[in-house]
């Protein structure tokens, strides 16, 4: 056997696939860290956003102030996207000693409460971005069956910084989804690799 590629022999076989396996890995450990930082980060946003929106109209001679707590669908978003960045930052430090340590994942446990962390976050994200779209075109278009007006024309400084963090909190909810793909790639393939670690036992 050549250690220097010289000699080419089926044992050689496994160490080639070995390879590119460990750059699949680091692939993947690569996107997964991004994926988090950016799930963090714009979660922070439109947490921030949303949270400290307010604006005070006067109305014959009378102040009212509109604030996010007046929709309780808005309330949601900041909660969730409050939860998810700090769910995010403890998997970031995760990641971060995986990379350390030269593994992706510890045990399968440890995969599965990952992988339903994730799986939970992207349902519970995609819920409140829903929710928050459909008050923003109550409150933007109005509901004339229904008698509410449109309130945008009246506080469009809210109205435009909520829309700008739910555009972050869209950005989280795609996120999260392609992560919880991830997390279930990384799962899944640990069953899968008891076969090719007994078989290339056998082979040498």
């Amino acid at each position: 056997m050549s250690y220097l590629g010289v000699g080419v022999s089926p044992g050689n076989v496994p160490v080639y696939h070995s390879t590119n396996l460990k750059v699949i890995d680091r692939r993947v450990r690569v996107a997964e860290l991004v994926l988090r930082c950016v799930i963090c980060g714009l979660g922070v946003i439109a947490a921030a956003l949303v949270g400290t929106d307010t604006q005070v109209k006067e109305i014959f001679t009378i102040q009212k102030k509109a604030k996010f707590t007046d929709m309780k669908a808005l309330v949601f978003l900041v909660i969730v996207n409050g939860i998810i960045a700090a769910y995010s930052l403890v998997q970031v430090l995760r990641c971060v000693v995986s990379m350390v340590r030269g593994n992706v994942l510890f045990s399968k446990p440890i995969a599965w409460i990952i992988f339903s962390g994730d799986q939970v976050m992207a349902y519970v994200s995609v819920a409140a971005v829903g929710a928050a779209a459909q008050s923003a075109v109550f409150a933007k278009l109005g509901q004339s069956e229904l008698q509410w007006m449109k309130i945008c024309n009246m506080y469009d400084k809210f109205c435009n910084q909520v829309g700008e963090g739910i555009a972050s909190a869209l950005l989280v909810s795609l996120s999260t989804v392609v992560l919880s793909c991830i997390s279930a790639f990384n799962l899944f393939r640990l069953y899968g690799g008891n076969k090719s670690k007994s078989s290339s036992a056998t082979r040498w």
